[in-house]
């Protein structure tokens, strides 16, 4: 494994502000890599992830923050999710899984380009780094591909939070 004790992912969906930064600390997460393209979420109770507000109660938390833009589905890929979302008669908040047309060109357009070994070294003091967007589960996510890639090719050790 390089560099750190591991990666966690992490979604929004599902967790509180005080819940959220509890499952962090339990995580032993030093460093929380936002890989959202847009750091706002929609709803009055995750107005706490919005990146200002995240930003400093993770700072309280001493919990460090990076946006990694570089991660982030473009605007037309997000596109291409949400028509089959709404092929499917599912909600963004409600998939359970990622289109294979999305998994497809994300691979290929942002991650087969992205440099991932800084975030893989990202902690070489020890513990770990947090993959954070929106959804809840992991496999109806791109953080889930983005931490397939780590542990492929990085041999980072992956867990996947989850609320409780």
């Amino acid at each position: 494994m390089i560099g750190v004790d591991g990666m966690v992912t992490v979604g929004v969906y599902g967790f509180d502000a005080e819940s959220f930064l509890r499952r962090l600390r339990e995580a032993d997460v030093r460093l929380l890599a936002d890989v959202r393209q847009r750091r706002g979420v929609r709803g009055a109770e995750y107005a706490w992830a919005n990146s200002l507000r995240l930003q400093a109660a993770l700072a309280r938390a001493g919990i460090a923050y990076e946006h990694h833009l570089e991660l982030a589905p473009t605007t037309e890929l997000r596109r291409l999710q949400y028509a089959e979302d709404a092929r499917q008669r599912v909600g963004k908040r409600s998939r359970r899984e990622l289109a294979a047309g999305y998994v497809r060109r994300y691979t290929a357009e942002v991650l087969a380009r992205a440099d991932l070994a800084p975030l893989a070294a990202a902690l070489p003091g020890g513990g770990r780094v947090a993959l954070l967007c929106v959804e809840r589960d992991p496999e109806a996510c791109h953080r889930s591909l983005i931490a397939g890639r780590l542990a492929e090719e990085h041999r980072v050790a992956v867990e996947h939070l989850r609320p409780l």
